[in-house]
């Protein structure tokens, strides 16, 4: 079909709607031709970021298994048989050396993840010497620790915490399917901590659980509909893990994670859309496809928590097959801070952000053309 047939298509890409999608709206994305959702991903992507760069992370497990949720998924339920053995949290020497590893190794955003149901009170200044000392490293800091008070919230915040990892898995609905021992609103409750404390999140899910499509397009549109757009959103693709009750799931269509990861880019345009776990065993093929689509963001290393990761050799060797680089730290271009972002957002035409977006209060723009179902774009 020849591109004048999808004339909305040729409207400037500024303008869009405030706000998030309708449901309807994201599911009829995920009804598109490949091709032309794909195309209308990478146009959106590469209006809010430059199509080069990826944003690469490095997380560590700083306290392993032992934990007592019963997420169907995860090999460190400690009621599950899956080999992985239960440790008690890491000295912040090693920490710091491991992050210090990853930083030579080119990351530039270290994420600390505890399997911990919520960190007691008395964790919270390990923690905090944790993340101010990654920090002094002149990386962003991430964690995921579990569910959070306001108050340990605020605590990690004022130690120099930039980002805090807390999933949402998957559609509300299809949620009480694969966890019982927390409740989808105690997800909400946390994010909406971390948001007062002025933290930016990180938030996404896990696909191939069995799940529909509309159910996946239920977790788009619950992380879209957030009171902000999740800064960085992590898009999961199931590791069946022996021992796990998620081990015999039938593995999901790989066209239907790049769809995945399209319309998390059309629906959250200035979110840094990651891929996460899974990337071990995908080709060069599938993730430049993902790329194509919208995802910027990977983690980088051997292992993400207990489960395997591409190894960075194999990651460096993607990117210069693909002519992409790593994405520089948020805040400064060229040896300059960039200008407040929150100053900026009310003109699109700014280019907020440098272009980045991270954080940013326009977040949540939802461009109208390339949200229209393909029927309504035919001339």
């Amino acid at each position: 079909m020849p591109m004048t047939s999808f004339p909305n298509l040729s409207h400037s890409m500024g303008e869009g709607l405030k706000g998030s999608p309708s449901r309807e709206a994201v599911r009829a994305l995920f009804d598109l031709p490949f091709t032309e959702l794909v195309f209308r991903a990478a146009a959106v992507h590469r209006e809010h970021f430059d199509p080069t760069q990826v944003q690469v992370s490095t997380l560590l497990s700083i306290k392993t298994g032992g934990c007592p949720e019963d997420c169907a998924y995860c090999p460190q339920a400690a009621r599950y048989d899956t080999g992985v053995k239960a440790q008690k949290l890491l000295d912040t020497e090693e920490v710091v050396a491991r992050a210090r590893a990853a930083k030579d190794a080119g990351a530039t955003r270290f994420c600390m993840g505890a399997a911990w149901r919520s960190p007691k009170d008395r964790d919270i200044p390990k923690i905090a010497a944790m993340v101010g000392a990654v920090k002094a490293l002149g990386l962003e800091t991430c964690a995921t620790l579990g569910m959070l008070s306001g108050e340990q919230a605020g605590a990690l915040k004022a130690a120099g915490l930039d980002y805090y990892n807390h999933n949402i898995d998957t559609a509300p609905e299809f949620y009480g399917q694969i966890i019982h021992t927390r409740e989808y609103q105690d997800r909400l409750d946390t994010l909406a901590h971390v948001r007062d404390a002025g933290m930016k999140t990180c938030c996404g899910g896990i696909v191939g659980m069995g799940e529909s499509r509309e159910e996946r397009a239920g977790l788009l549109h619950a992380l879209a509909s957030l009171p902000a757009p999740p800064d960085s959103v992590p898009i999961n693709r199931l590791v069946r893990v022996a021992g796990t009750p998620l081990e015999q799931t039938a593995e999901l269509d790989l066209f239907e994670f790049v769809r995945t990861i399209a319309v998390a880019r059309l629906a959250m345009p200035r979110s840094m859309v990651r891929l996460s776990a899974g990337r071990e065993t995908m080709s060069d093929e599938l993730q430049a496809l993902c790329f194509l689509a919208g995802a910027n963001s990977i983690f980088y290393g051997e292992k993400l928590l207990t489960t395997a990761n591409p190894d960075t050799d194999r990651d460096q060797r993607l990117f210069a097959r693909l002519g992409l680089q790593p994405m520089p730290v948020p805040g400064v271009v060229e040896g300059h801070l960039e200008h407040d972002c929150e100053d900026a957002c009310s003109d699109s035409a700014s280019g907020c952000c440098g272009g980045s977006g991270t954080g940013c209060a326009c977040a949540g723009t939802v461009h109208a053309d390339l949200l229209m179902p393909m029927a309504a774009s035919v001339a």
